[in-house]
């Protein structure tokens, strides 16, 4: 009697709601962090985040395909920004929406492989993994990868370890729209390619004639972008590195690497704090149970937890490229599922309260750093936080100025590629020319801004707003008006923000 009544002293709510509605705590804490990444963009940032304006600014294009990659996610944020009235809170709620997705598939997949209870555990490790926090906001090729990502790893495994035909159709669907979406995804198939090939289970699903129409339905997807890539002659081989350019590639390999591992130090803590070394003596840690897990279901975990982020840093890091191939979300999306399966069919949960806090702080943190170098940087003298720039009093400005001086709408904006970007975003949804790089926005040249007219934006250093050489070069006899300034969400020490700017007048038909 003593001992259970000791053991329940120990079993919170937190470990009943667990055991008891596995899904109601996946759903209240996928929901939480979604509205967190919510309302924190709102609040705080004036402009969007990265390269999110050039992502709505070529999908108000509706390109087949762009130097970006497919066009999936640039058509996507651009119905979202028009469904929610020319705002960015309908890209932002795009956003959060794929993370509940993956989060909710991840699930699927974890409750069929370790059971509902343990398979909570998963997704609350994986949580912790930085690129789902404040990267996740910023809408784009990577963050669409990552549900449909999670959603083909679910039906794969309904394919290979379970054996359901039903799920071809839209396995099928999602590859189709995976390869419509970034450029990484022929690696991510061919992962799961091989993986088939390698398990028997796999070979007998890939014998049947479903594999071929399932690889129907992803032609007729995707055919449109392949005719564009191959009348764009984008299909080539990038330039294989030199001898000795090997030992810098195998360097940046591994700082990639070791930015995957550090984006994952949220799950290595919570972990360590969880084993016996820290437990105090004569602990009853509450008992996670799972039915054992199979072979094949265990290797399915490990490999899709390790080949993605290996192969991806290892491509990016040969090719020297900025970032791992398909993105640190993509590759770490199995990594608490790994964990969970390699902890055992057991799983005691110790120092509860601690593991709680621990949790919280790693959610916390990345939301944190928005706060304090939103609010605080520009007062170190630091530069500027990219999203406190006024994109709303920017693009409307320019938007007014052009119609009041040559009473039409303004259809065009070049110079500055940011402040042209955010210009982009008024309401008229005027055309982004990307003026020193014409080829990149392939729906405008320069004689067609010059007959349409625009503007042409630049930071201006003080009140005289000459132009930059670079657009008196390729804009000569350009008449710059009178710089206008604006207000960053916070100043601080920051000169304030000018623009300088001219028009570029409408030629008659």
């Amino acid at each position: 009697m003593g001992h259970s009544g000791r053991f329940m002293r120990f079993t919170s709510l937190i470990i009943e709601l667990i055991r008891a509605r596995p899904r109601l705590v996946v759903w209240i804490v996928v929901l939480a962090q979604a509205a967190l990444w919510l309302i924190l963009p709102l609040l705080l940032y004036r402009s969007p985040p990265g390269d999110l304006a050039t992502v709505l600014a070529y999908g108000r294009e509706y390109q087949v395909g762009t130097d970006l990659g497919p066009p999936l996610a640039f058509w996507l944020a651009d119905i979202a920004f028009r469904a929610a009235g020319n705002h960015i809170f309908g890209v932002y709620l795009l956003a959060q929406l794929c993370a509940v997705a993956t989060f909710w598939s991840l699930y699927l997949l974890a409750r069929a492989v370790v059971g509902g209870q343990q398979a909570v555990l998963a997704i609350l490790l994986t949580m912790t993994v930085v690129a789902f926090s404040s990267p996740g906001v910023e809408f784009g090729p990577l963050v669409l990868a990552r549900p449909l990502w999670a959603l083909l790893l679910l039906h794969s495994w309904q394919l290979i370890g379970q054996g359901r035909r039903n799920a071809w159709f839209a396995w099928s669907i999602e590859a189709g729209l995976l390869l419509l979406t970034t450029s990484a995804a022929i690696g991510l198939l061919l992962l799961v390619a091989a993986f088939a090939l390698a398990t028997a289970r796999g070979r007998r699903t890939l014998k049947s004639f479903d594999p071929l129409f399932a690889l129907l339905v992803i032609v007729v997807l995707t055919l449109p972008y392949l005719v564009w890539l191959i009348r764009a002659d984008t299909l080539m081989w990038p330039h294989w590195p030199a001898l000795s350019d090997l030992h810098a590639r195998a360097l940046h390999w591994g700082r990639l690497l070791g930015g995957l591992l550090l984006a994952m130090s949220g799950i290595v803590l919570l972990v360590v704090l969880d084993t016996g070394w820290f437990a105090r003596n004569g602990e009853d840690a509450p008992i996670i149970f799972r039915p054992p897990v199979e072979p094949v279901a265990r290797n399915f975990v490990y490999f899709f937890a390790i080949g993605p982020a290996l192969a991806g840093s290892l491509v990016a890091g040969l090719f020297d490229l900025d970032r791992v191939v398909g993105g640190a979300g993509i590759a770490l999306s199995m990594s608490g599922l790994a964990v969970i399966v390699a902890a055992g069919d057991l799983i005691q949960v110790r120092r509860q309260r601690v593991l709680r806090t621990v949790w919280a702080a790693a959610i916390a943190v990345p939301a944190l750093a928005v706060l304090v170098t939103t609010i605080f940087l520009p007062w170190t003298g630091g530069g500027e936080a990219a999203t406190s720039l006024p994109a709303k009093p920017i693009a409307r400005f320019f938007g007014d100025s052009f119609e009041r001086r040559t009473n039409q709408r303004l259809r065009a904006v070049a110079g500055d590629p940011t402040i042209a970007s955010l210009v982009s975003l008024d309401n008229g949804r005027p055309h982004l020319f990307l003026d020193k790089t014409p080829e990149r926005t392939p729906w405008l040249t320069m004689e067609k801004f010059n007959r349409t007219g625009g503007v042409v934006v630049w930071r201006a250093s003080d009140t005289d707003g000459r132009p930059p050489a670079d657009i008196v070069q390729l804009f000569p006899g350009l008449v710059p008006e009178v710089p206008q300034a604006f207000d960053r969400l916070v100043n601080g020490r920051q000169p304030l923000l000018r623009i300088g700017w001219a028009i570029v007048r409408p030629k008659g038909p």
